[in-house]
């Protein structure tokens, strides 16, 4: 319940956004602060949540950032006016980056080794599943009762969920001597804070033509140079320069990357595309988009049971094929394409994803040892966000982009001496109403078009991480341990 607070907040507000920025009289560009906000204090914020982790216990976190995510929820919900909304959802992101992590590691802590697929597959629901019905939710909460309710949702379940972690999560004290790496945070949030700017402004400052694009892209790059020289040369960096020798978890962050692409960007392409194109509600585009979230719920319980059968690099390739497939049948879809072939383009891709995403947070802390678990786990959901916020920004500027020159091109096909083209479409040229038509009817074909692009992106990204699975090691998770009559001989050759 922790983990959907965060997963299903990062999407659902996008849909409630038009009525916020009415309700609190901003611009379309100042309404883009109140997601940009979140972004970056939680891209900020998450790296420091390890931290804390250590130091003070996870549970203490945990609990503590149970309920000021909740508490920043109900004050958005209060907003009224901007600069406030902007605030609180700061305070949103501050306290939600250390949801999804900590959950991880708590599970990973507190359940033995041979347990782990099935746990960390019923955890993955609450990855997977919260960005699809995110936007469901909130359109449905939007029309039905006030975009306010967007925000007062998260009250109940941050309260069940608080009562729940205290009730049964077991005290345990932090590495209360554990030192902060002051100089290493701010270069590493000064990068992860601008790179996130830059991404989620591009598109609206139209990217490098614009200085302060420009700008943030080169102080990011500045501020990571000097994080890594810094963190090679200090006694005791912020981040543990060690963890990267690991190849299965260095392989796993780049490959997670790529799953942060897949996950987040359908979930805001699909939506738009029915709502656009096709003239569905937010509700009726919902209840399509279900589909995926349940065939990823079955999908997730089945490959939880595998993680400790199989090796994982065979689970994974066959994961991101499927996944592939489902984005070249999305590549295929036109404005007439029928709900059916919706249904199964997305319970296809809903089945593959956690063929990827499960064996792949297994794998990654597979090979290192328990006390740098909360490090890791950071880490990986801190990629798995940048790689979301990637993809969102590259799938979006393409989409207007190729809209743009698709629409130029299909409008260079009808002149007024083309006269069989305007016979075949009904209309005569220079009458107004009906050049008023045909230019809306090529604005959906070019802008259907551009869909299909984005696609044809996801799909070919799917494939390049197929060389980089090959790169894992030994991958079955669940081997026997010293614990189950091996010798302690034989494990550590093993994990090596």
């Amino acid at each position: 319940m922790a983990t959907l607070l965060y997963t299903i907040d990062s999407t659902i507000v996008n849909v409630a956004l038009p009525h916020i920025q009415g309700s609190l009289q901003a611009t379309q560009d100042q309404a883009a602060w109140i997601v940009t906000a979140y972004i970056v204090v939680s891209a900020i914020a998450t790296p420091l949540a390890g931290w804390l982790g250590t130091r003070f216990g996870l549970r203490r976190i945990l609990l503590v950032a149970i309920v000021g995510f909740t508490a920043g929820s109900v004050l958005c919900g209060m907003a009224n006016e901007l600069t406030q909304m902007v605030g609180f959802r700061m305070i949103q992101g501050a306290f939600g980056a250390a949801l999804v992590p900590l959950s991880q590691v708590v599970l990973l802590q507190e359940f033995p080794r041979s347990s782990h697929g099935r746990v960390m597959a019923l955890w993955g629901v609450g990855v997977m599943v919260g960005p699809v019905i995110g936007p469901t939710l909130g359109g449905w909460l939007t029309d039905s009762l006030s975009w306010r309710w967007a925000f007062y949702i998260n009250l109940p379940v941050g309260v069940l969920a608080w009562l729940g972690v205290a009730a049964a999560m077991p005290k345990r004290r932090g590495e209360g001597h554990r030192p902060f790496d002051m100089q290493g945070f701010i270069l590493l949030s000064l990068a992860i804070g601008l790179f996130q700017l830059m991404l989620d402004r591009g598109e609206t400052k139209d990217w490098f033509e614009s200085t302060e694009i420009v700008a943030e892209a080169f102080f990011a790059v500045v501020a990571i140079y000097m994080f890594i020289v810094h963190s090679l040369t200090s006694r005791r960096p912020f981040v543990d320069i060690h963890l990267f020798r690991d190849r299965n978890f260095a392989v796993s962050l780049l490959v997670q990357f790529s799953v942060g692409m897949f996950v987040f960007s359908p979930s805001l392409l699909l939506p738009s595309f029915l709502q656009q194109l096709q003239g569905y509600t937010p509700a009726q585009a919902g209840v399509l988009l279900a589909a995926r979230g349940g065939a990823s719920i079955v999908a997730m319980m089945i490959s939880g049971r595998l993680a400790n059968r199989l090796d994982a690099r065979p689970t994974m390739l066959a994961g991101l094929l499927i996944v592939s497939g489902s984005l070249w049948m999305m590549a295929s879809f036109s404005i007439d394409t029928s709900a059916r072939d919706f249904l199964i383009a997305g319970i296809v891709q809903g089945f593959g994803i956690p063929f990827v995403f499960m064996p792949l947070t297994l794998v990654a802390f597979a090979t290192l040892p328990d006390a740098s678990r909360t490090e890791a786990g950071v880490l990986l959901t801190l990629v798995r966000n940048v790689g979301g916020s990637a993809g969102i920004s590259a799938v979006v500027a393409l989409l207007a982009r190729s809209a743009a020159v698709n629409q130029s091109y299909l409008a260079e096909h009808f002149t007024p001496f083309a006269a069989e083209r305007w016979q075949l479409v009904g209309a005569a040229p220079g009458a107004n109403v009906a050049t008023g038509s045909l230019l809306a009817e090529i604005n959906r074909q070019a802008l259907a078009i551009a869909y299909s692009n984005d696609f044809h992106l996801l799909a070919g990204s799917a494939l390049l991480c197929l060389p980089l699975v090959l790169m894992l090691g030994h991958a079955r998770y669940a081997s026997p341990g010293p614990e189950q009559g091996r010798d302690p001989a034989a494990a550590a050759d093993a994990a090596h």
